[in-house]
């Protein structure tokens, strides 16, 4: 009987598929870079709290230097307007609001990273140099993300201005919803994708072409300088990106501030009426308000996020390559 069941298995029909050596069923799932798209997610969400609440004070300044009407701050002076905010509220004013910030940014980022890198895969076609592919897989991952973002940013921005009305988080979420309705949580979005699709188009294209410079500049270096190079090519493609799309972040503040502590309310909610309305008062560098805070938030933001997302990735590869190695033996 064991000889007739040898002789069976020893039938060349019978014998199992021969699998490269690295092979194994239970680890063949969808990956990218060597990572997991769950792990995409994790890293993306790490970076995007990391850097959002490094950040936090410069993008309150902006907040206030953004909002017009009759809110206490007019000046367009970054030095002003934190003199402002600090002796009014002190220093705990700059950090209004950042539990909201702490609820939306996790969240959206671990949405926006994992959608950009399953789109850069996709639209690449294998290259990795591909700037078009990075562009467009930026843009679709700010669509994504900023329908996770928008209303907490929303809340975070009403919590921001001097003597806001509401007590926290929940409170201005309650009372949006019972007197503005739902809505009034995405009346910036399409703003807010009309400014973020540019700016992440430019902010992608212009870190993966930064990047690749660096690496290429001292090669032999590149590994030992990697959050250097990370860091660098972030920053500057935050700081281009943040001036070059300025005007729309204004009108996008002006629509989540809108009827809050004295600030303009707009009937019918569109960009073209907050533009006109901001060139009426201000005229045209009412469009440029705030961008240089917004250029010092996001340059050493985007740094933060991009080293703090590549050492996350790294992690993980390192962490998928030890568990690979222990299968193995």
């Amino acid at each position: 009987m064991a000889t007739d069941a040898t002789a069976k298995f020893q039938n060349p029909e019978f014998l199992p598929v021969p699998q490269p050596p690295d092979f194994h069923p239970e680890l063949n799932v969808s990956t990218h870079d060597g990572l997991h798209y769950w792990q995409f997610m994790i890293a993306g969400s790490i970076a995007g709290s990391v850097e959002h609440m490094a950040m936090f004070p410069v993008d309150t300044v902006k907040t206030h230097m953004q909002a017009l009407g009759s809110c206490p701050i007019k000046s367009v002076g970054v030095r002003q307007a934190l003199q402002s905010i600090l002796k009014s509220e002190g220093i705990a004013g700059l950090y209004r609001g950042i539990g909201a910030m702490g609820l939306g940014a996790g969240p959206a980022h671990a949405v926006y990273f994992s959608v950009y890198e399953i789109c850069k895969k996709y639209f690449s076609g294998g290259n990795p140099n591909n700037s078009a592919a990075h562009a467009v897989s930026g843009v679709c991952a700010t669509v994504a993300s900023d329908a996770v973002f928008t209303p907490m940013d929303m809340v975070k921005q009403r919590l921001q201005l001097s003597n806001s009305p509401y007590k926290g988080v929940w409170d201005c979420v309650k009372r949006v919803l019972s007197e503005e309705g739902f809505g009034a949580f995405y009346a910036s979005y399409r703003t807010t994708v009309l400014m973020n699709a540019p700016f992440t188009a430019v902010h992608f294209a212009t870190y993966e072409a930064a990047k690749k410079a660096l690496m290429e500049i001292s090669p032999e270096n590149a590994s030992d300088e990697r959050l250097v190079v990370h860091a660098t090519a972030g920053a500057a493609a935050g700081a281009l990106a943040a001036v070059v799309t300025t005007p729309l972040d204004v009108v996008k503040t002006q629509l989540q501030c809108q009827g809050v502590c004295g600030c303009d309310r707009f009937q019918s909610g569109s960009i073209r009426d907050v533009f006109q309305t901001i060139l009426k008062k201000d005229g045209y560098r009412g469009l440029m308000r705030g961008w240089i805070p917004r250029m010092l938030f996001h340059a050493p933001a985007a740094a933060i996020c991009w080293s703090t997302y590549e050492a996350s990735k790294t992690f993980f590869q390192e962490l998928n390559g030890s568990s690979n190695s222990g299968i193995d033996t």
